[in-house]
């Protein structure tokens, strides 16, 4: 590319990434006055829904039906939103959103020893040095009882953990059995309707639907502001993949944990002790170290929450 468009694309990269980074602390704040997950997912699939369709019916595009797309939708529904997300809303009420930041981070790294367990990566020494990094940065997190602002905010760590674990599978899922000749938009949009029927009658059964004529304050506008974000910035994404390339797309991941970090400061006035800063260097190092020379195994992700992998 030229210096002009590596400028232009540079610049969008950093945008997307600060627009990712700004859906933590609007999680935070949505969960801020007991509103629970499945309500919360809800709502979230509803409006990437309503976005992503304008966005397919403005570019002409249909959603298919077939078996073997469905099947697409409700494996991504399950396992890239209602699983994973409803872990990291329950986290993120006891976590603060930096940590949280740093936690997404992880993803590749989890990704990684998933991908060689379905021959879909090689070892390689650099990597495992990378997920080596990831570990200690980890450990350096939990484990002081100065790192973690409460140590009763450790299980919850774990909780979080399952998010990252279920959207690095989400991954190589795609990267093993594809997405069915579909392209992601579909998949996005498909997956927010599928998602919607499995979570409508888990809110309305658990009591956490949320009733949206009432008074409207700050945890319903973070939520519809999140939701916004995300889509609009997911459709950005996709089309940065196709102008730019995948390598340089995924980048954005550091910029998601960088914004992250500050966008939970200035908003909800986090302050985070030295070893949280030593440990998010050395997570953001083994990244670095695991993420793929060339292509990555996954060019697109297919995730409807704030991480931005």
């Amino acid at each position: 590319m030229s210096r002009r468009e590596l400028v232009f694309f540079t610049g969008v990269l950093l945008i997307m990434g600060a627009g990712w980074g700004l859906t933590q602390p609007l999680s935070k704040i949505a969960v801020s006055t007991g509103y629970r997950h499945f309500g919360l997912i809800f709502w979230q699939l509803l409006i990437s829904a309503f976005v992503l369709g304008a966005y397919c019916a403005i570019r002409g595009r249909r959603l298919s039906l077939t078996p073997a797309a469905l099947r697409v939708y409700a494996v991504i529904a399950l396992i890239g939103t209602v699983v994973p997300n409803a872990a990291s809303y329950q986290a993120l009420i006891h976590l603060p959103a930096g940590v949280q930041s740093v936690l997404m981070s992880l993803v590749p790294m989890a990704a990684f020893p998933i991908a060689l367990l379905l021959s879909l990566e090689r070892f390689e020494p650099r990597r495992f040095a990378g997920l080596c990094l990831g570990l200690i940065g980890v450990l350096v997190l939990v484990l002081p009882r100065a790192s973690l602002p409460d140590p009763a905010m450790l299980p919850w760590v774990a909780v979080s953990m399952i998010a990252v674990v279920f959207y690095a599978f989400e991954g190589n899922y795609v990267a093993r059995w594809g997405l069915g000749g579909l392209d992601a938009i579909q998949v996005i949009l498909g997956a927010s309707l599928v998602g919607m029927v499995i979570v409508c009658p888990l809110a309305l059964g658990t009591g956490a639907f949320i009733n949206p004529i009432r008074p409207y304050g700050a945890p319903e506008v973070a939520l519809i502001a999140s939701s916004l974000i995300h889509a609009v910035i997911y459709a950005t994404y996709v089309w940065l993949v196709g102008r730019a390339g995948s390598v340089f797309t995924a980048q954005v991941g550091y910029a998601v944990t960088a914004t992250g970090i500050f966008w939970a400061m200035v908003i909800l006035s986090e302050s985070y002790s030295p070893y949280f800063w030593l440990a998010a260097g050395l997570i953001l190092a083994g990244v670095f170290l695991v993420q793929p020379r060339r292509t990555p195994a996954l060019a697109v992700p297919v995730k409807l929450d704030e991480t931005g992998r």
